[in-house]
């Protein structure tokens, strides 16, 4: 288990209460971008944030990769087009509500936000009912070169129904964080990265040969790191580590670490959820974009 998913385990895998009248799999729903997922509740419903749908286009297109058909949550302003697009990649729990909710706030804003089930060969993310469970059935067989081939041809969708992927921009959170820093460095037609939380070492593997500090001075994109300094699972040691592979690069990527925050303090439907430091990271998040060409 790696420290991000360690992490995730540790602050989820005691939560056993539930709703009145719902449990794990009756709480869930069964397609992307709704419900929660089963190894997170109960959610903590007095801090989440609900985007509305209004004046947008939203749900779930399929983008067949290989023969394989790829579930989208795609959220966008109804009836627009060339938009800038948005890649939002996901946690280890896969495109459930919070990760929809977030690609309609980019929506909001006037991006072609998409969010691909980048786990749908391994498993569904979204029905396991352990972090244990969902990490050793469906986390850790995911391929990195399956997901930078998958987010190849979500980019190909994008360029085909609407969006301008000449203003493009990719964020994720936790297991997405890192993904974030992997495709800004497979694909240089990333104008910038957002990466929250994301693992920067690890251990080498067949499915997994490279780490993003590894990758860090060939990067061209510019990629924002927003991390937290209590994060027991991400070192402030392996963000200097981070920062030294990428001076020797010309990416020009930065960090922000927020020094009271832990883990996933973005996820507002967790207790790890801190909303100062969360609504300081999203604006930072999208000055970032903007000043670098994805607005």
């Amino acid at each position: 288990m790696d420290d991000h998913q360690k992490q995730d385990a540790a602050s989820l895998i005691g939560a056993s209460a539930f709703p009145d009248g719902f449990d794990r799999r009756t709480f869930m729903k069964v397609s992307i971008g709704t419900g929660f997922a089963a190894a997170v509740l109960p959610v903590a419903a007095q801090t989440m944030i609900m985007t509305d749908t209004d004046g947008l286009t939203a749900g779930t297109i399929n983008v067949t990769v290989n023969g394989q058909d790829v579930p989208v949550y795609r959220a966008q302003p109804a009836g627009k087009s060339n938009l800038p697009v948005i890649l939002v990649i996901s946690e280890i729990f896969g495109v459930h509500e919070h990760i929809a909710d977030v690609a309609r706030r980019f929506a909001k804003l006037g991006y072609l936000a998409l969010a691909p089930d980048l786990f749908l060969r391994q498993g569904d993310a979204k029905a396991a009912i352990s972090i244990p469970e969902l990490i050793k059935n469906v986390v850790s067989k995911v391929p990195d070169a399956q997901v930078m081939t998958d987010l190849d041809a979500v980019v190909a969708y994008a360029k085909a129904h609407g969006g301008d992927v000449e203003r493009m921009g990719i964020t994720g959170f936790c297991w997405g964080g890192r993904i974030t820093w992997l495709y800004s460095a497979h694909n240089p037609q990333v104008r910038a990265g957002v990466s929250w939380y994301g693992q920067l070492q690890g251990t080498q593997s067949a499915l997994n040969p490279m780490s993003a500090t590894e990758l860090a001075p060939t990067l061209t994109v510019p990629v924002l790191g927003l991390y937290g300094g209590k994060d027991t699972g991400i070192s402030q040691e392996s963000i200097a580590t981070m920062k030294e592979a990428l001076a020797k690069g010309k990416s020009k990527s930065e960090f922000v670490v927020f020094p009271n925050s832990g883990h996933a303090f973005h996820a507002d439907y967790r207790a790890s959820y801190v909303e100062a430091d969360a609504k300081e990271g999203w604006k930072k998040c999208l000055a970032w974009f903007k000043a670098h060409g994805v607005a």
